[in-house]
C-alpha cells in the first residue's frame, strides 16, 4: 500500500489557547509532531489546517498544509477534506492520522499502526497499551479498548470489538488504554466520515464507535507506553522536557 500521513490541526483549544503553535525548544509544537512523522519514513505528509497561522508555519519549516473549513467537526473530517485537495487522483490508498498534539511521539509507532492494515480484512488499524495506574482503570478520560487479545499467552495484536470510557472488560486481566492514532484504508476512510454518527458514538462520545457500527474491522496493536497529549500548561512543559533530553 502507499501511504500518505495527515496532521490535522486547529487553534481553537479551550484548555490552552494556540497549543500548535506552541513554542517547543525554538519550533511550534506541530512542526515538532510533523518532524516525528517525517522520521518514520513512510512518505508523504500533509498538515491539514484550520487556520491560515498553522499553515504558514509548517511552511516556513519546509512542511507541506492544506487549508480546510475551520467548521469541520472532526479530525478525520479534516483529514479527509485535505486528502481531496491534496490528492484527488486518489494515488495513496492508506491514510494515517496522525494528532497534532503528539510532539513526542515515538516514529516507530505510526508504522506499527500502519502495519496493521497488511491484512487485507482490516479497515483500520489503531494502537493500545496496558493501564499500568490503577487511577486510570476508571477514569472517563482515558478510553479503553476492548479487544479479543490473549494476553497469557504473548499476543501483541487482535480484532476491537468495542471503545469505551468505562471500565472494561469485567473481572481480572490487562485493560487497554486506546492510543488515537489510526491507520485508514482510504476508502474506508471515505465511507467512515460520509456516513452519520451512530447511537453509541453520540453516547460515548468516541467517533471510531461509528466505524465498528458501520461493521468495519479495527485491528489494535499493543505497544509500549502511552505518548503524550499535550492539553494543558502542564503537558506542554512535561513535552519540553521529554524533546530536551
Amino acid at each position: 500500500m502507499k501511504p500518505i500521513i495527515m496532521i490535522p490541526a486547529r487553534l481553537a483549544s479551550t484548555r490552552l489557547p494556540n497549543k500548535p503553535l506552541a513554542d517547543i525548544h525554538g519550533l511550534p509544537m506541530i512542526v515538532q509532531v510533523m518532524k516525528r512523522a517525517e522520521e518514520s519514513d513512510l512518505g508523504r505528509i500533509v498538515v491539514a489546517c484550520a487556520e491560515q497561522e498553522i499553515r504558514d508555519a509548517v511552511e516556513k519549516a519546509g512542511g507541506e498544509a492544506v487549508l480546510t473549513d475551520p467548521d469541520l467537526p472532526s479530525g478525520s473530517d479534516r483529514i479527509r477534506a485535505a486528502l481531496q485537495t491534496v490528492d484527488p487522483q486518489k494515488e495513496y490508498d492508506a491514510v494515517i492520522n496522525v494528532q497534532g498534539d503528539l510532539p513526542t511521539l515515538d516514529p516507530k509507532l505510526i508504522q506499527t499502526a500502519f502495519d496493521l492494515l497488511k491484512d487485507k480484512d482490516v479497515s483500520i488499524g489503531t494502537l493500545g497499551a496496558v493501564i499500568v495506574k490503577e487511577t486510570e482503570k476508571a477514569n472517563p478520560n482515558v478510553v479503553k479498548a476492548v479487544a479479543e487479545i490473549d494476553f497469557a499467552s504473548g499476543q501483541k495484536q487482535g480484532r476491537a470489538l468495542y471503545f469505551t470510557r468505562a471500565t472494561a472488560p469485567a473481572n481480572d486481566g490487562p485493560l487497554l488504554h486506546h492510543i488515537g492514532l489510526y491507520a485508514y484504508r482510504r476508502d474506508a476512510l471515505e465511507k467512515f466520515v460520509a456516513a452519520k454518527p451512530a447511537a453509541l458514538e453520540r453516547r460515548e462520545k468516541l467517533e471510531q464507535l461509528r466505524a465498528l457500527a458501520l461493521g468495519m474491522r479495527i485491528d489494535i496493536a499493543v505497544v509500549e507506553t502511552v505518548p503524550l497529549g499535550v492539553d494543558t500548561r502542564e503537558d506542554l512543559d512535561a513535552a519540553r522536557r521529554m524533546l530536551k533530553k
